[in-house]
């Protein structure tokens, strides 16, 4: 029997709220407080719908304020939803003994972008820049540094798969005894590198997204942070299995028949010790695209046959993008945990036009309840560009 490891605490932002009380009300309701339409993302000053974090974020003390940037005041502000359990877990342990690892894709070249613009006006950039906040790596630098430990910190960059590998990689650092804790997770910000980026792609749905609708026409990017506290302690959510793949198909398109995410699927199951008739529920990576859904719908109900309740979050807090499967990982974590008392299930918002041979009937509807002899585990998927797949599951303890 493999080692369990525990996910002991959860603080997230996203564009549903700050902190896991607005999270998981707005999520349960079906509800897009944070979705808005801005015109300074894209630089043809088009309108493009964004799920964006309705906060000032945290600036960090002036000893970090090389590093500051809106991506590491989200994380900040996660972070600081679990202080308390961190601060517990370093007490206890040492600050010798917690690790963290950040997933991201951005980091702080929002920054970067505005300080380019500054030299390009000015002739130089503006005093105090400092490249370490556009840099990958100083999510998770930034952060140990923020708290004052000292084991393993590291970042993940593998596109929209980051924040699940993030956990994954926190696991591995338990098990082979690196560390006795793990701040893991994900954090990303919008910036006119990833907007145009994916523009160009013709991958930006022209309103709110609309995941596994016949009338899907891409995705909408969001911004926030979600970050766990894993421990070897039994908790009552346990990380069950792990699973990924790597497809070298495309470097932005997914393979068509979904083989490397099928790979990832079962290879989470046959981790966790699992059949596919033991998962309750699915969050789906679900982005919207023409190509994403139909290939996860084919892997789904390969895997499933008989398809268990699946959504997708993203028409109500975007494509996260590096923290994507931390933040799947995270509604996953607060409907099974004992804040949904009523067994609420996270809804699949969209138009209710179903396209044959997508998932569609087995979509969640608002106020949908898992079945009343469910325990409570789930599966969830993030597939970054590049082919970088990784499947999760998680759930109750016995």
């Amino acid at each position: 029997m493999k080692e369990a490891v525990y996910l002991s605490a959860l603080g997230i932002v996203s564009a549903l709220g700050l902190g896991k009380k607005h999270v998981i009300d707005n999520l349960l309701a079906g509800k897009q407080p944070g979705v808005v339409q801005r015109r300074d993302l894209l630089i043809d000053g088009a309108p493009l719908f964004v799920a964006q974090v309705d906060a000032s974020t945290i600036e960090p003390p002036e000893r970090l304020a090389a590093y500051f940037s809106r991506n590491l005041g989200l994380a900040i502000l996660a972070l600081e939803d679990i202080r308390p359990e961190v601060d517990s877990a370093i007490a206890r342990y040492g600050a010798d003994r917690i690790a963290v690892v950040m997933g991201t894709s951005t980091s702080g070249i929002a920054q970067g972008e505005q300080a380019v613009l500054y030299a390009k006006d000015n002739g130089h950039l503006p005093n105090g820049f400092d490249v370490r906040r556009q840099e990958i790596g100083s999510t998770s630098e930034a952060l140990a540094s923020y708290l004052g430990v000292t084991a393993p910190a590291f970042t993940v960059s593998t596109a929209c798969s980051s924040g699940a590998h993030a956990l994954a990689a926190a696991r591995r650092l338990l098990r082979t005894g690196l560390a006795d804790a793990v701040i893991a997770g994900g954090a990303d910000s919008f910036c006119q590198l990833t907007t145009n980026g994916f523009k160009a792609l013709s991958a930006l749905s022209a309103g709110i997204c609309n995941p596994f609708s016949r009338n899907r026409d891409g995705t909408m990017i969001g911004e926030g942070a979600a970050i766990f506290l894993v421990q070897r302690e039994p908790t009552e959510i346990a990380l069950f299995g792990v699973g990924s793949s790597a497809d070298a198909y495309s470097m932005t398109a997914p393979e068509p028949e979904g083989r490397g995410v099928e790979r990832a699927v079962r290879s989470a199951l046959s981790d966790a010790e699992m059949t596919s008739s033991e998962i309750d529920y699915v969050q789906l990576h679900g982005t919207a695209t023409l190509q994403n859904d139909e290939m996860e719908s084919k892997v789904i109900q390969r895997v499933f046959g008989a398809t268990p309740p699946c959504s997708s979050s993203k028409a109500q807090i975007g494509h996260t993008l590096g923290t994507a499967g931390a933040m799947g990982a995270a509604h996953c974590w607060l409907a099974a945990s004992s804040m949904n008392i009523d067994r609420r299930l996270p809804p699949h918002v969209w138009d209710g036009q179903a396209e044959e041979g997508l998932l569609g009937d087995c979509l969640v509807e608002c106020g949908e309840r898992l079945a009343p002899t469910a325990r409570g585990v789930f599966l969830s998927n993030a597939f970054g560009f590049g082919g970088s797949n990784v499947s999760l599951i998680l759930g109750r303890t016995e």
